[in-house]
């Protein structure tokens, strides 16, 4: 049979965020392609809904290829980040795939921003995945492989007002990712960032249509980007093919920032 491009069959991904919409174009891009996963949010009957969907609507999979599995985890509870590796580990069998991609915002000006605005950001979107990072390490440097991608932002390049939680955390994960990378590059791991630009949820569906136009005007492709564009870019980070490609950060942006 010939070798399908990104084929993902047989390999196994952890997803954080899950059942959140870019969290769910990127489950669908790694199931399409043949992953099995192991879904993590914190909403339990959202991500038992989403991972029905996905079961029911995957048709890449192969006959008798066991069903995808939701994990509820509260990523700000330390003691419940550690036990999530293991937990997928203990689920799918082995661990190629860590998708840090789960985040939050507190937004606010940084001389009203609070302390606990600061605290709750970086303890979600940098601690925890520094946290699954470190336990994800073990099983793939025993299997002599392994692929992490955590999505980003660009405002973790460009800086946003109102945001210096956010983009503190989010550069903060690039930096993180390119130490990670040289300290696993030997062994078959590649550590790698996706960072997207506006991308069209549910929470971007909500605005007013002026300043949909406005933030669209900033784009050199005229529209905000989808999920799936998102997913397609971590489908290929995650594949056996990006394999000389590590520490890395691809933009997923429309034009808007290009770096």
């Amino acid at each position: 049979m010939e070798h399908r491009l990104f084929d993902l069959h047989g390999m196994t991904a952890l997803v954080t965020g899950a059942s959140g919409g870019i969290g769910s174009g990127i489950a669908r891009a790694l199931a399409r392609q043949g992953a099995r996963l192991a879904l993590s949010g914190s909403n339990a009957s959202k991500l038992r809904a989403f991972r029905d969907q996905l079961d029911e609507e995957d048709g890449h999979r192969k006959e008798g290829d066991p069903d995808h599995v939701a994990i509820t985890c509260d990523l700000s509870n330390p003691d419940h980040v550690e036990k999530l590796v293991p937990a997928a580990v203990d689920s799918l069998g082995k661990l190629d795939i860590l998708v840090n991609n789960a985040g939050i915002t507190r937004d606010n000006l940084a001389m009203r921003m609070k302390d606990e605005e600061w605290d709750a950001v970086i303890r979600v979107n940098l601690e925890a995945a520094f946290r699954l990072m470190r336990a994800a390490v073990k099983p793939m440097m025993k299997a002599r492989f392994g692929r992490i991608v955590t999505i980003t932002s660009v405002v973790g390049t460009t800086g946003n007002p109102g945001q210096i939680n956010y983009a503190a955390a989010k550069g903060g994960l690039t930096a993180m990712s390119k130490s990670l990378a040289q300290e696993l590059a030997s062994r078959g791991i590649t550590v790698n960032c996706v960072a997207p630009g506006f991308i069209r949820t549910a929470m971007t569906e909500i605005l007013p249509d002026a300043q949909k136009d406005a933030l669209n005007a900033r784009i050199p492709i005229g529209r905000m980007g989808e999920a799936t564009d998102v997913g397609a870019a971590v489908a290929y980070l995650a594949s056996r093919e990006a394999g000389y490609v590590t520490g890395q950060t691809l933009h997923v942006n429309g034009g808007m920032a290009m770096i």
